[in-house]
């Protein structure tokens, strides 16, 4: 037996997203940074997320860390650890993002900077 997975696209100030899968431990989610723009600064107390880089290029903060990814680049963001996804050019920006963890709703972010005025 098989369900159909249907998803709708989410926006926010900085872009979008779309579940493409999800399961008991696991969220795939297709996000598009609008250019020059970013997500909050933000934490997880319950999950990882894993970052590839379909379309574009990506300023990550991770922790102490800022660098940047090109198309087919990826990094590993762990549980409690400050990060950010920017998009730092005039070109779309566009991940697969892969939660994994115990809980993977939205409301487990912890935001420290916001440019859109979130808390």
């Amino acid at each position: 037996m098989f369900s159909i997975f249907k998803s709708k696209k989410v926006y926010r100030p900085w872009g979008w997203y779309l579940v493409i899968d999800s399961g008991t431990s696991f969220k795939v989610k297709r996000i598009s940074i609008t250019p020059l723009h970013k997500i909050s600064l933000q934490s997880h107390n319950h999950r990882a997320e894993h970052w590839v880089v379909i379309r574009g290029v990506a300023q990550v903060n991770c922790g102490e860390e800022v660098f940047l990814l090109k198309e087919n680049e990826s990094t590993y963001i762990p549980v409690d650890t400050k990060h950010r996804l920017e998009n730092p050019t005039k070109e779309p920006l566009e991940i697969i993002e892969v939660q994994s963890g115990d809980y993977l709703e939205e409301d487990d972010i912890v935001r420290f900077e916001d440019e859109y005025g979130r808390e």
